[in-house]
């Protein structure tokens, strides 16, 4: 799939999960071969972050979804 298709595709299933669309930002995106695969999330506080990955052989898009936990400092 091409990569603004697949942008704009990710877009549209996080909105369909009640994401308000003007919120929604790309933090990271590539493409390999026939796959794709973004990292996106939106402004409201606490928003958690959507890993998007659409595996080309199948067809099929895969949602994974990450909150912060913590915020840690470790000296080295």
């Amino acid at each position: 799939m091409d990569n603004n298709k697949f942008i704009e595709k990710c877009k549209s299933i996080l909105e369909s999960g009640g994401v308000d669309p003007e919120t929604i930002f790309v933090v990271w995106s590539c493409k390999t071969l026939q796959n794709n695969k973004a990292i996106l999330s939106h402004t409201g506080k606490g928003a958690p972050l959507f890993e998007l990955t659409h595996n080309g052989d199948k067809s099929e898009i895969y949602v994974d979804t990450y909150r912060k936990e913590s915020n840690e400092c470790v000296s080295v």
